[in-house]
């Protein structure tokens, strides 16, 4: 915490006024480095520093004009926590907060319709405790134990712990894997109608206690299981949430070279309330799961396990002529569902095409890092850019030679940031220097010009080409149009815009929105003012 005081300037420079801190709160060494089985909501990890560290942060933030978030694992907590020792001891109080059984009748019952999370690491969603002879449900890992809410106190107490993270001066809290906090026999135990009643609890709280807070839900879903949660106006529920499946979709065209269903996907989201805000991404800490709209994709006879190994193959350089260089996560060859690590830098090519010393092939992969982010960046809602990819930051390998990493591929993209490499962002021909500028630009543009509010109109236009994608964004002032090419070739994107002279916003050059020639992997942002 200290050392992120120390590059605050940094941060600042990356224009960054909304800072998402992975989890930091006290939880096992060795069994989880990820944070998510928190032993002590109201201790930092010692290694990372204390509360008083992460209080003196966030007052910094705030008085450089950046908001703090920080994750708030509510559906479970480590079984070194107290209350799990005092459950584990005996103690009834304590094992009512847990679901505890003295025999597998029940949880094989939940086990009939409860689908499993990580069914190679993690198989089943209970675990035996051989020294109380119980078992208790672990929906995630063995040490990660379900807490229930049905058991107000439960309720009481965690909302006590987020408060107290509110109190060291975090704005967003964002709560982690929200969909399973309510387990019930016969039921997949996931979005479950007292789920949402949970949160719209966590609101009204939040809004008399602590107005400026804000809630951000990891719901990490199909669409039509996602935006429940945001409620509605008599009853709101979280603030903001992730826009996965768009993200989900984009590596999908990356792969395909087909924009069909993502613009499938974006014209959803333009049909959507204005008032919803989403978090629009390209990579995050977690791996990339393949959330798709297979019942869209039956259309198209593309059957959803043999495109699923498609797609990590592309991603994994599996084919000669693919460009990805990830690895899979979560593996399992008789569902074909692994998911897919790997930085943003390193599945567009850079690493590859680095590696081999490929000076057009590195100039290629740079300029299309910079269009999928200029397109999530043309999006409505907020930009996350995860850390590193503002520096084309590639793949970590060395996680493989840490014991207590090894086993998490997620651990690739995860690595820590290469100090070393940032300099290079002020000389112009690095790769670093390539991307950091661009994205600066880009974000310069993205501030100044009202047609990216939120409030803007929103739809995407026919471009009568299977590879490019085009979005326009109006307001009363300006149109705005993003044109995408996930193609390997120069396009040709036949739109008939036949309104006046644009201005390209990212070079300055005019011209006409129509027959608008790009380049392979390249991108425009054309606008005029009305």
């Amino acid at each position: 915490l200290k050392g992120v005081e120390e590059k605050l300037d940094y941060i600042k420079k990356c224009g960054v006024n909304y800072l998402h801190m992975m989890p930091l709160l006290e939880s096992p060494k060795g069994r989880d480095d990820g944070g998510y089985a928190v032993a002590d909501f109201r201790k930092v990890k010692p290694e990372l520093g204390t509360i008083q560290d992460l209080k003196d942060l966030t007052e910094l933030c705030h008085k450089n004009g950046i908001s703090c978030c920080l994750d708030f694992v509510m559906n479970h907590t480590s079984e070194d926590h107290a209350w799990a020792k005092a459950a584990r001891a005996g103690d009834p109080q304590a094992r009512s907060r847990y679901y505890f059984y003295d025999n597998w009748d029940i949880p094989n019952e939940y086990e009939k319709t409860t689908p499993q999370v990580f069914p190679t690491t993690a198989p089943g969603n209970f675990t035996w405790l051989d020294d109380c002879k119980q078992a208790v449900m672990t929906t995630f890992y063995p040490y990660q134990w379900d807490l229930n809410y049905a058991n107000c106190i439960v309720f009481n107490d965690m909302l006590d712990n987020m408060l107290f993270l509110t109190n060291c001066g975090i704005d967003v809290i964002r709560l982690d894997a929200v969909p399973y906090i309510w387990k019930e026999l016969g039921t997949k135990s996931r979005n479950l109608p007292q789920v949402h009643t949970l949160v719209r609890m966590m609101r009204l709280v939040s809004e008399i206690v602590c107005p400026g807070v804000l809630l951000l839900g990891e719901v990490v879903m199909e669409p039509a299981k996602v935006l429940p949660y945001f409620g509605s106006v008599e009853k709101p529920e979280c603030h903001m949430l992730y826009n996965v499946t768009t993200m989900a979709s984009t590596w999908n065209t990356i792969a395909t070279r087909d924009v069909g269903l993502l613009k499938r996907q974006m014209d959803q989201v333009c049909a959507l309330p204005k008032e919803y805000v989403f978090l629009n991404y390209l990579r995050c800490h977690d791996d990339i799961g393949w959330g798709l709209d297979y019942d869209f994709l039956k259309n198209f006879s593309i059957d959803e396990v043999s495109h699923k190994k498609f797609l990590n193959d592309f991603f994994t350089g599996k084919y000669p002529d693919t460009f990805g260089r990830g690895e899979l996560y979560n593996d399992d060859p008789r569902l074909g569902d692994a998911r897919l690590c790997g930085t943003t830098a390193s599945l567009c090519g850079i690493e590859k095409y680095g590696f081999e010393g490929n000076v057009v092939g590195v100039d290629r992969s740079v300029r299309y890092d910079i269009t999928l982010h200029a397109f999530m960046l043309s999006q409505s809602g907020i930009p996350v850019i995860y850390s590193g990819d503002e520096i084309g930051q590639v793949n970590d390998y060395s996680y493989k030679d840490d014991p207590d990493k090894a086993v998490d591929s997620r651990y690739l993209h995860r690595g820590e940031f290469n100090w070393s490499l940032a300099p290079n962002r002020n000389i112009a021909d690095t790769v670093q220097g390539k991307l950091f500028h661009a994205l600066d630009h880009l974000e310069h543009i993205r501030s100044s010009h009202s047609v990216f509010d939120t409030t803007a109109d929103l739809r995407t236009i026919d471009t009568w080409d299977s590879s490019i994608l085009a979005i326009v964004r109006e307001n009363a002032e300006e149109k705005f149009i993003g044109i995408y090419n996930f193609s390997d070739q120069d396009k040709v994107a036949w739109i008939n815009e036949d309104d006046g002279i644009y201005t390209d916003l990212i070079s300055g050059h005019e011209m006409e929105a129509k027959g608008v020639m790009i380049p392979a992997f390249g991108c425009f942002w054309l606008c005029k003012k009305k």
